[in-house]
């Protein structure tokens, strides 16, 4: 379950970002999550509620926005959404690259 390792490097960016900006407390974390990360949303939302204790995100509010797979095709250039792991232009039929869903970003943060 790589979700807690995910959410260590979360919460020592959100210390990071603390410390840099003189807070002493964060009161909110959003994170954009790709359907393609391999991050597993509940089991992130699991890990963060446990891991946040006695941290500077103790009682902070974790908003995950989950983005869909977004693809370029090759052919045609359309830019289109998949709902299914299909990964051909569902315009043309042609080859896509894929320009969003894969990663997970830390978007922003609110903090006092």
């Amino acid at each position: 379950m790589h979700e807690f390792s995910i959410v260590s490097a979360l919460l020592d960016m959100c210390e990071d970002n603390a410390k840099k900006n003189n807070a002493t407390k964060v009161t909110k974390v959003i994170v954009k999550i790709g359907k393609l990360s391999g991050v597993e949303p509940q089991l992130l939302r699991t890990a963060f509620a446990t891991f946040k204790e006695k941290t500077i995100c103790e009682s902070a509010e974790f908003i995950l926005n989950i983005q869909e797979l977004v693809v370029k095709c090759l052919t045609c250039n359309k830019e289109s959404r998949l709902d299914k792991n299909v990964f051909l232009c569902p315009v043309c039929g042609g080859e896509v690259k894929v320009i969003d869903g894969e990663d997970m970003y830390l978007m922003s943060l609110e903090m006092e």
